[in-house]
């Protein structure tokens, strides 16, 4: 079982044929409302290719907030964790794109309301998870709560960094695995609590490039297929999540990153971040 704890956003997306100097307005060719937020997104991801997926986050008593429970429920994640709360509005990420790129403003909202008082009240569904998954768009504080809980009971922890923040030097012993893009990946070993020997605790994501890690004094790379590319919203979701459901399922540590690394490349072949997740058949057929 794999717990996910992080934003549920509702992603504004705009497509344009290039993007607003500053200042400039200009004519857009289509918007469209669509499900995201990291966690939700890598939520959606792990539970499509078939593990069993509990959240854990904070949506608005708005519409977006309702839209987004009824949502996943039909994904078939549980939501008993995931509270509307009335003070603020459900997350928001407004999205520009063009020619297969993309710019991302996020809005949290209600995600900034997910405290470690309400991590205390679900450590015992923490504690019987295989997997936690984590990201950096909920606070600082509650990311150190579940570490905490986690590492004492030996439980796999994927911490997403993004978007990057710098973190506590003993987050590092609690978290087994960081999915940085290369970006990330370099503010990663250039922080002061960075060391050679929390190497092997990075694989990092390349875009269309694939994956690297580092294992046994070796750089290793997974070669990523080459797709016609629609939207790369949500790759680095579609990894994560992935990546999560198949160390869940008992895969070998290379085995799961490479099947990891096919999903998020067959997602970028539809629109939206949630859009080309892909079933566990989808994925079968696509690696052959």
């Amino acid at each position: 079982m794999i717990t996910v704890i992080g934003s549920l956003n509702m992603d504004l997306i705009s497509i344009v044929d290039r993007y607003p100097k500053l200042g400039e307005t200009i004519i857009g060719k289509e918007f469209h409302q669509n499900f995201g937020g990291k966690g939700a997104n890598q939520a959606v991801a792990a539970a499509r290719l078939g593990s069993s997926v509990n959240m854990i986050g904070r949506v608005g008593e708005d519409s977006f907030g309702t839209q987004y429970l009824s949502h996943l429920k039909n994904e078939c994640i549980n939501i008993d964790n995931v509270e509307p709360v009335t003070q603020t509005s459900t997350g928001i990420s407004s999205i520009t794109i063009t020619e297969g790129d993309n710019l991302i403003v996020v809005v949290p909202g209600a995600n900034y309301e997910l405290t470690p008082v309400d991590i205390d009240a679900c450590k015992e569904q923490i504690e019987s998870s295989n997997v936690i998954l984590l990201q950096l768009e909920i606070p600082m504080e509650t990311v150190a709560r579940v570490l905490e809980i986690a590492s004492n009971k030996g439980i796999t922890t994927i911490l997403n960094p993004a978007p990057y923040q710098e973190f506590p030097s003993e987050w590092w012993d609690m978290i087994t695995y960081l999915t940085p893009n290369e970006h990330e990946a370099e503010m990663l070993m250039n922080s002061p609590s960075f060391c050679e020997k929390y190497k092997e605790k990075l694989i990092i994501t390349k875009g269309k490039q694939g994956i690297a890690y580092h294992k046994n004094g070796k750089d290793i790379f997974i070669k990523a297929p080459e797709v016609q590319v629609e939207d790369t919203t949500g790759a680095g979701d579609t990894f994560n999540g992935a990546l999560s459901c198949f160390l869940d399922k008992g895969y070998e540590f290379h085995d799961a990153c490479y099947h990891a690394a096919f999903a998020a490349s067959l997602s970028v072949t539809k629109f939206g971040a949630q859009g080309g997740m892909p079933s566990l058949q989808e994925l079968k057929d696509f690696t052959g």
